[in-house]
């Protein structure tokens, strides 16, 4: 069954794009994640921080 699959999988013109694609995107969604939390406020922050123990 994987066999098949594989053999599928490599007659469709063009796949080899969509692992980078994927990659690219994620790196790039995460990246963006780290560099917004790296700028975010402080105080922002420890407000944020505070949010499960308020009622």
């Amino acid at each position: 069954m994987l066999k098949y699959i594989k053999n599928h999988m490599e007659s469709i013109d063009g796949i080899e794009v969509y692992p980078l694609v994927s990659l690219i995107i994620f790196v790039a969604f995460f990246l963006g994640l780290f560099i917004w939390v790296v700028r975010m406020d402080k105080r922002k922050s420890s407000e944020m921080s505070q949010y499960p123990l308020n009622d």
